[in-house]
């Protein structure tokens, strides 16, 4: 197999850099809301289900608009850039307010970027090292996403906890990785053919043809499993863990997360990858139940390890999933839709999930994702069942 292009590794230090800026807010935004702004864990879950599911809606449109003007750099450099410009209003928030509308500018830069960003990786590579490409993408973003937290913690000490100078230093790897991509990536010239004027068109939406749809329908249920890793970060301060410790729970879960993400991306591209998506829902079950339960750190760095493997076996799987099943020239609405789709499924996920907490406590909450995960197994095994005419890997 030849070597991945350099742009896929650029792509991917441009993510790795932005999950530095992001993670270091995101991993102590939690305890910034409720600890320092008096916010109920009900609204934290709002505010995280409503911040997601906008960034998500978002990639329809950008995704969409990709295909129209067969360009996606364009649309990936603006995404990112709403994502730096968001940082220093964390730093200068006064009040919920700005931090719920810094989170919205960043989270729909992030819809902005994701998939044009996405389109162009399977525009960069052919379908033999789909999975590789969004596996090493993924890892690389991942290694930003435990790196953050753990400047969380290095700079939450060096500073005593205030939270505000913490904010303020991720302003700078934002910036970086919107001048890394500028300079960094040339996008492929567009292929012959052309994409339909109207992307979004209910015959465009036709020719996603079955199996797409199959991919976006288990995508959805999977994803009211996994609510916002924010309960996870609660439930480690529920258990007594420190506040200027509490970010290593997001360096641990991203440690196994970065580690996994490649090797399990190259492994599909040779074998069936529903097979390691059932793998990947059964450790979201195992890491539901674990958090459920855990009585101490030990354990809860146990179940943050598992919800961690649950994501390097799923989410750059389900992206080459998407790539394999959509048109060619709708890859960007495409994306666009699936995370559409998921982005409602995650505003119901991360609602129910803190209604459950305020009402019933952290276990249920946990245990109900533990359910939903099971019931997105079944889903799987009720897709392969009907998918198991054609020869076409799923």
């Amino acid at each position: 197999m030849p070597p991945l292009p350099r742009a896929i590794w650029v792509l991917g230090f441009v993510s790795l850099l932005m999950d530095i800026s992001s993670e270091l807010i995101h991993s102590l935004l939690p305890l910034f809301l409720v600890g320092s702004l008096g916010i109920s864990v009900l609204v934290v879950g709002l505010i995280e289900g409503l911040a997601e599911a906008a960034a998500l809606i978002a990639k329809v449109f950008s995704g969409a608009l990709s295909d129209y003007l067969r360009r996606r750099k364009l649309l990936a450099v603006v995404g990112y850039g709403l994502g730096a410009l968001a940082k220093p209003a964390f730093a200068l928030a006064q009040g919920a307010g700005m931090v719920v509308a810094a989170r919205l500018v960043d989270r729909v830069g992030k819809g902005i970027r994701g998939a044009p960003r996405d389109a162009l990786v399977a525009d960069l590579v052919g379908s033999g090292q789909r999975g590789a490409a969004y596996g090493l993408r993924q890892s690389l973003d991942t290694v930003g996403a435990f790196v953050g937290p753990l400047l969380a913690v290095a700079l939450m000490l060096l500073f005593a906890g205030d939270f505000r100078a913490v904010f303020w230093v991720a302003v700078i790897p934002a910036a970086l990785a919107v001048l890394l991509l500028v300079i960094g990536v040339s996008e492929p010239a567009p292929k012959a053919g052309g994409a339909p004027a109207q992307p979004i068109r209910r015959d465009a939406l036709r020719r996603m043809g079955a199996a797409y749809w199959r991919v976006v329908a288990v995508g959805a249920v999977f994803t009211l499993a996994r609510f916002s890793e924010a309960f996870v970060v609660l439930r480690a301060g529920q258990l007594g863990v420190a506040a200027a410790f509490v970010p290593l729970v997001m360096v641990a879960m991203n440690l196994v997360y970065a580690l996994s993400a490649y090797p399990i991306g190259k492994l599909a591209d040779s074998m069936t990858r529903s097979t390691l998506l059932a793998g990947g829902m059964l450790s979201l079950v195992a890491a539901d139940l674990v958090l459920a339960f855990a009585p101490g750190w030990p354990m809860l760095l146990f179940g943050v390890a598992l919800w961690g493997l649950h994501m390097g076996m799923t989410q750059g799987l389900l992206a080459a999933m998407v790539a394999d099943a959509a048109p060619q020239h709708l890859l960007g609405t495409a994306f666009g839709l699936f995370n559409l789709v998921s982005g409602l499924a995650m505003l119901m996920a991360s609602a129910i999930a803190g209604l459950l907490w305020d009402r019933l406590g952290a276990q249920t909450t946990f245990l109900a994702g533990a359910g939903f995960a099971a019931a997105a197994l079944t889903a799987l095994a009720a897709s392969r069942r009907r998918a198991a005419g054609p020869a076409r890997r799923s």
